[in-house]
């Protein structure tokens, strides 16, 4: 993230000012299902489905059951007895939602707690407004499933929360459940100019990573508190207290017990390798680099330890740390085994990353399904839900996309977007939800 974020309230076409005039008409609920709406079993049929994980069926179809993928193939077809929505893609593309793997989205200015460097006990649930348009605007983009990230003005900063692009349903319904815990840490220039600008620890890298450090001890020594705790109540010992209780540290203790995925701002090769000592120093794992800008350099060592990045195709330059950047860094590291997604960090990109992903396939060479996987399956991993979106299989969630156009391209326009099976937007019906939708019914 750049730690000055901004946000656009330009409508860039007639069909989204359409769909926000029915949303002052008709309130948030005229966008998606209501609480009350039950799923449909619905049938998408010829279409181009691209799998993600088993190719493309040229003329293909979904069986969708509970909200669920429940077949897929060339010849697909609802039980007789079913009351189902039938939807003709008309030969066009279908592919599973795009994964978002790093937004800051719907969270207003309460993206950064920039009272202190470490502060993982934040919670970004607690800032996440689930009216926000550019969860509308994201879903229209084809977007479905959303990492919404602390920001990076501290070294540990808050946890995350993981939604589903689910606009006009209500805030809990919009969370995606069971999702694994996130926390987001940052190097490099935006703590170090941040604290510095107020005569505050840190002021430089050296800085930077001592505070890290620090933090990581103190959750070291809290754990030791409650072990010895723990032990003094298995013997029985009468005059054991419990340690205080501290929230903050308590946070910085699930991230050494494994409990939170750590995720990562950061642009510097130097930094990476540093950032992957000090997780094996203390014991636990980096989920992702994010922007990672100078992956390319030090690419065998992300694979060697499992870590992704989340990173932009092309953006390079706006900032010191931004200078070495290279449109080929994806596929680069992708060539050297590191698992790589495509990001926004932008409410605006976000509803472009089908473009974004097949800039992979000029600089680089990335095939389709690669670049494809860039914002969709590898996205999911970072998220931790690639059990449940991310590709068509059976048994995953009917997060779809049906496209006009070829949707690595710019060419490429969502039509409806499915999230659970049920329709969330649809082009032809701006302001129109699931509670609407009555085709081939």
């Amino acid at each position: 993230m750049r730690f000055i974020s901004t946000r656009s309230f330009s409508f860039q076409c007639v069909w989204l000012a359409m769909a926000l005039a029915s949303a002052i008409a008709f309130g948030p609920s005229a966008f998606g299902q209501s609480a009350n709406t039950v799923h449909h079993d619905v049938l998408i049929k010829n279409a181009i489905v691209m799998t993600v994980t088993h190719g493309n069926i040229t003329n293909g179809s979904i069986y969708i059951k509970d909200g669920k993928i429940a077949a897929v193939g060339e010849t697909v077809n609802a039980p007789p007895s079913a009351a189902v929505v039938v939807i003709d893609a008309g030969g066009k593309y279908l592919t599973p939602g795009i994964v978002d793997s790093h937004s800051h989205i719907a969270l207003d200015d309460d993206i950064n707690e920039a009272t202190s460097p470490i502060t993982p006990h934040m919670m970004m649930k607690d800032a996440f407004d689930y009216q926000d348009k550019a969860i509308y605007r994201a879903l229209a983009g084809g977007v479905t499933t959303s990492l919404l990230l602390h920001g990076s003005a501290n070294m540990i900063g808050g946890q995350a929360v993981v939604i589903k692009q689910k606009y006009g349903a209500s805030r809990d319904e919009m969370l995606f459940p069971s999702a694994p815990r996130s926390i987001k840490f940052a190097s490099g220039e935006n703590p170090m100019r941040l604290y510095g600008s107020r005569d505050q620890l840190p002021s430089t890298r050296m800085g930077n990573f001592a505070v890290q450090r620090e933090a990581l001890v103190q959750a070291q020594d809290y754990m030791r508190e409650w072990d010895a705790y723990n032990e003094k109540v298995k013997r029985a010992d009468k005059d054991a207290a419990p340690p205080k209780h501290d929230l903050k540290l308590e946070a910085l203790a699930d991230i050494l017990r494994g409990k939170l995925m750590v995720q990562i701002h950061i642009y510097r090769a130097d930094e990476m390798l540093t950032e992957i000592a000090m997780a094996k120093e203390f014991g636990y794992k980096i989920r992702a680099f994010h922007h990672a800008l100078e992956a390319y350099k030090v690419a065998d060592q992300l694979a060697a330890n499992n870590i992704a990045i989340a990173t932009f195709s092309d953006w390079w330059g706006y900032k010191q740390e931004a200078w070495d950047a290279i449109p080929w860094n994806a596929v680069m590291a992708m060539r050297k085994g590191v698992r790589v997604a495509i990001k926004s960090d932008s409410g605006d990109f976000a509803r472009r990353l089908n473009q974004e992903a097949a800039k992979t396939m000029r600089y680089g060479g990335a095939t389709e399904e690669e670049a494809l996987k860039m914002i969709t399956l590898n996205a999911a991993w970072i998220v931790g839900v690639d059990d449940r979106v991310g590709s068509i299989d059976v048994g995953k969630d009917a997060d779809l996309v049906i496209w006009d156009g070829y949707p690595l391209s710019s060419y490429g326009v969502p039509e409806k977007v499915l999230i659970d099976g049920e329709v969330y937007f649809d082009r032809s019906q701006p302001g129109l939800g699931t509670t609407h939708y009555k085709e081939g019914e």
